[in-house]
């Protein structure tokens, strides 16, 4: 994956009202409920054998580290599907906060100094583009794609300050150091 795309996995994961079940019968009878009671379908999720499955469910055998940690995130992904989309909906109506520490190059009019380096910046960005974002994250953009619709909108609200300076620049978010999206 991608850090944009990790990123709004992480923040989309973040919205719940209550916690993951934590006993490992718990999770694994939430994931036998969301596979209409198909173990080698639990399986085929958590990386093992049905039979593994199967003495999870009985208590015979623990998961283990590997397993324990599929099990935990196969839950987290289908852990309160509603709430994380009226989160996500809402988000995109009111905007999101993107803070990163990414290379930021620009392509504007000759005799600017406006030349590429590294900038931590943390800024909201306008509804319209995080609606824009979301829609090509669940259409699968590819990591490219999402960083060009990130660049530009980090471009629009905090380069150009809502066309308030700098027209004409043309923003480019590369070498991703790390990024973090909140609802």
């Amino acid at each position: 994956m991608g850090a944009i795309r990790d990123a709004l996995d992480r923040a989309r994961q973040a919205v719940t009202t209550r916690p993951i079940p934590v006993r490992t019968g718990t999770r694994l009878s939430f994931l036998l409920k969301s596979e209409k009671g198909s173990t080698a379908a639990v399986a085929a999720r958590l990386g093992v054998s049905q039979r593994t499955v199967q003495r999870y469910l009985k208590g015979d055998r623990s998961p283990n580290a590997k397993a324990a940690a599929a099990l935990e995130r196969e839950v987290r992904k289908d852990w309160q599907p509603k709430v994380k989309a009226r989160a996500e909906k809402q988000a995109a109506a009111r905007g999101i906060v993107v803070e990163t520490r990414a290379r930021f190059g620009f392509r504007a009019p000759s005799g600017t100094t406006d030349d590429g380096r590294l900038r931590r910046i943390t800024q909201h960005i306008t509804p319209e583009n995080s609606a824009a974002a979301f829609a090509a994250y669940r259409a699968g953009a590819s990591e490219d794609e999402l960083q060009a619709i990130v660049g530009g909108a980090l471009g629009e609200s905090y380069f150009r300050d809502g066309g308030r300076r700098a027209q004409g620049l043309d923003v480019e978010l590369t070498d991703i150091d790390y990024i973090d999206i909140g609802y």
